[in-house]
């Protein structure tokens, strides 16, 4: 069985520049929609126009494929047939400032009703002291006081008529009135008082206690004639406040008649106006003081006025659409709002004018988009996007209250109602750990929006593909591509999909090597960008970060590290692993080295042993026992103790591509025929001996390639690969032209029979009529040596039970 090496128009399809009916992207127009992402497409159409609950979306996909772009351009269109949502504002609430309310007034008329509020504010300050400065009150309020005082004076005058007619005097002293005998108009003292007669003194007596009666029931009732003067004054306040008031209310009122709530909110300020005018009245502005020392400004509280505020959350503009926000740091404040407070006096205080909205207030109506892994980050903040996509409000609460961190008295203001779609972007795995793990996540989270990573390489999709290049070029302002440097984005664009039958839809990738090549054309003053400049992007992307590859490559090279690349040897092979390092991935030779011998064993895997070799290596390793077991001495018992190794492997080791390269050193081993140095080997294996595809194909080749090239291309040597990873190859032109010249190969290889020929240059051989393999085969070898291996372990068991019995 011969196996031919791959031609080099195999080892890459380059896109043909020709075949594109342009000659700059200028002459290109923009691409309208996305490219090779139907399924997403339309999963973004639907979850968007169901409008029941719980048909918020997920957007899955690799960081960078152009999620967000396309999601917002799809809410751009959509958010501008959508109405407009309402503004929301928090005001005072006058019976429990605690409790602030909730008012909505169609978009654009929330900034209007606050700068009413505030002309209000102003005009009030303006009309009351004035009402209180006019003649008409204070002629109103003269003759109440006047009447009061005439009426007290009339109280006492008729006291001193009594008194007098009694030759009794009524005496104002510092500490009130008193009643005093007199005697042709002069005051008695206490001597000459007990000097009248007994009968008179009683006469005298019984008059003033009468008097002191009737004093007393006239200073009791003066009180009660100042509290309703005062009534009378205070209802003359209200009168006064009510006429300076009530028009410019009502002139705001009508302004706003259709709207309940905030007729309501102005009827409750009416009130307020009027039980609380002396606020607006001319005081003293003197500082408050603390210990006797002025308090600064800034501990001062708010002004009076401030309760007839308006607190102003959303505000939209009348043609503006349906909102799109996204929120970069989505925390539990940024997202439900926050309760902001100020020290005075040495505490902390609020009111509703220091209530701020979150990204659900003004996404509110429209649209919130957010990165699922930097919420799942913040705590709180996944919990309270649930609640409130279940609850339908939002309702802002302070962080501190709810953790009970602190117990600083705060507001609760009343929830906003919440009609909002959520678009969530992010990995796929964190889309399924989410699906598995959190019972709610499906009920709230219905649409998926699966982001392919590639797109199906045809003429159609390739010349869309240009369109993009076109579009991402005008976007970003650079310049303009020739169709050269198009074909070759476009075979970078295949390199990046890992297949010559696909083309990567990762927009960031993309976006950045025309970006790149842009600032090379301008280094070398070209106005166009052409082949040469992406394909020095390309390099020079590698060459950032190929310093890692390089050090391991040199020390190769040095002998450091053992890799032979020449010359025949048993149980020694080369196998190809794939180095990952950030964006950077590289491939990189490994010796991989077995051992056999004669034991009650099994295949060894040193480095699961050691703890080193991940589950996927550990079951490639079992797949090729089972292989051996399968396909060799079906009459006789596996007497067989092997060990396999990379060697000089101080990492883990993860992957079943090194699972053939493994087989054929145990092979090798077995038979004793040495292996080829020269080549390299990936593929995994199954345990018919069938040859299966892996992953890095590509960089596993360049990467022996480059080992090769360093020490010397001789012609012979070459990589071995699964046939089924023949579509995935897009390899370096370096290789390719070796390949042309003869110096280089790349064998596709179906089975284990065509490896282990080629390695070794023996036939691997098949059984005869008889069920026996030849005996100069591959496989007629390791049978014999199986077999060989059973019997001496048979022989040694039957003189074990000899000499057993000898002994008893």
């Amino acid at each position: 069985m011969t196996t031919r090496a791959l031609p080099p128009e195999a080892l890459c399809r380059h896109c043909d520049p020709d075949q594109f009916n342009f000659d700059t992207t200028d002459e290109l127009e923009d691409l309208e929609g996305f490219i090779g992402q139907e399924r997403a497409t339309e999963s973004l159409h639907f979850g968007l126009g169901v409008e029941h609950k719980g048909y918020n979306l997920y957007a899955l996909g690799p960081a960078g494929a152009g999620k967000s772009a396309m999601v917002r351009k799809f809410l751009k269109a959509l958010a501008a047939e959508r109405p407009i949502p309402s503004d929301w504002f928090y005001v005072n609430n006058f019976s429990d400032a605690r409790k602030p309310h909730a008012v909505a007034l169609p978009a654009g008329q929330g900034v209007m009703f606050k700068e009413d509020m505030e002309q209000l504010v102003i005009d009030l300050q303006e009309a009351i002291p004035l009402v209180f400065e006019s003649d008409e009150y204070h002629t109103r309020r003269q003759a109440k006081e006047d009447r009061l005082e005439e009426r007290q004076e009339n109280a006492m005058a008729a006291m001193q008529k009594k008194a007098e007619e009694k030759h009794i005097a009524l005496i104002n002293t510092p500490t009130g009135f008193t009643l005093g005998p007199k005697q042709n108009d002069k005051i008695l003292g206490p001597e000459q008082f007990h000097k009248l007669p007994e009968k008179e003194q009683e006469a005298i007596e019984q008059d003033v206690k009468a008097l002191q009666e009737e004093l007393r029931r006239t200073l009791h009732a003066i009180p009660q004639w100042q509290k309703e003067a005062r009534e009378e004054i205070s209802k003359l306040n209200r009168e006064m406040t009510t006429s300076a008031v009530h028009h410019l209310i009502d002139a705001v009122r009508e302004k706003y008649r259709d709207n309940e709530a905030v007729i309501a909110f102005l009827d409750r300020v009416e009130d307020d106006v009027i039980n609380n005018y002396q606020q607006f009245l001319p005081h003293d502005e003197r500082k408050p003081t603390l210990f006797g020392l002025p308090l600064s400004q800034q501990e001062e509280g708010p002004p009076w006025h401030y309760r007839y505020r308006v607190n102003l959350l959303l505000a939209h503009e009348a043609n503006g659409g349906a909102p799109i926000v996204y929120e970069d740091l989505p925390g539990y404040n940024n997202l439900v709002g926050r309760i902001e407070h100020r020290a005075h006096l040495g505490a902390l205080e609020t009111d509703f004018t220091m209530i701020r909205p979150g990204a659900l207030h003004r996404a509110n109506g429209g649209y919130l988009i957010l990165d699922a892994l930097k919420l799942l980050f913040q705590p709180f903040a996944w919990e309270t996007l649930k609640r409130v996509l279940q609850s339908g409000e939002i309702r802002i609460e302070s962080l501190a209250q709810i953790t009970s961190l602190i117990s600083t008295q705060s507001l609760e203001p009343e929830p906003i109602p919440l009609h909002v779609k959520v678009v969530l972007l992010g990995e796929r795995h964190i889309y399924y750990l989410l699906q598995a793990l959190d019972p709610e996540f499906d009920e709230l989270f219905k649409v998926a929006v699966d982001f392919d990573d590639d797109l199906v390489r045809d003429s159609h999709n390739e010349h869309h593909y240009g369109q993009l290049v076109a579009t991402l070029a005008r976007q970003h302002k650079l310049r303009p591509l020739d169709r050269y440097a198009v074909a070759r984005v476009i075979d970078r664009s295949m390199r990046l999909a890992d297949d010559n039958e696909r083309l990567s839809s990762h927009m960031r990738s993309l976006t950045d090597l025309i970006q790149q090549a842009d600032f090379w054309a301008g280094e070398q003053g070209h106005k166009l960008i052409s082949r040469d400049d992406v394909q020095q992007a390309i390099e020079a992307q590698i060459h950032r970060a190929d310093r890692v590859q390089q050090r391991l490559q040199d020390e190769v090279v040095r002998g450091t590290l053992m890799i032979a690349t020449d010359g025949e040897v048993v149980g020694q092979i080369n196998g190809l692993s794939v180095v990952l390092l950030g964006d950077q991935r590289f491939g990189h030779p490994n010796r991989i080295t077995a051992r056999a011998r004669l034991a009650k064993g099994q295949v060894v895997d040193i480095e699961r042993e050691v703890e080193l070799g991940g589950p996927i290596h550990s079951k490639g390793v079992y797949i090729l026992s089972g292989f051996i077991a399968g396909r060799y001495v079906p009459d006789y018992p596996l007497s067989l103790s092997a060990s396999l190794v990379f060697e000089q492997s101080y990492g883990g080791v993860e992957g079943d591509s090194a699972s053939s390269a493994e087989l054929y050193a145990l092979l090798s081993a077995l038979s004793g025929l040495p292996i080829k140095q020269q080549f390299a080997i990936t593929g995994s294996v199954n345990q018919m001996g069938e040859v299966q595809a892996i992953g890095g194909v590509n960089e596993k080749i360049e990467g022996f390639f480059d080992i090769c090239r360093t020490r010397g291309l001789s012609g012979h040597q070459g990589v071995l690969i699964p046939s089924a990873n023949t579509k995935h190859l897009i390899l370096r032109e370096d290789v390719v032209q070796a390949v042309k010249a003869g110096e280089f190969a790349v064998y596709p290889i179906e089975n284990i029979d065509q490896g282990i020929a080629l390695l070794t240059g023996t036939p691997a051989g098949t059984r005869d009529e008889n069920g026996e393999f030849p005996e100069d085969s591959v496989n007629g070898r390791v049978e014999a040596s199986l077999i060989r291996f059973s019997e001496r372990m048979q022989s040694t068991d039957e003189m074990a039970v000899m000499v057993t019995g000898e002994d008893q």
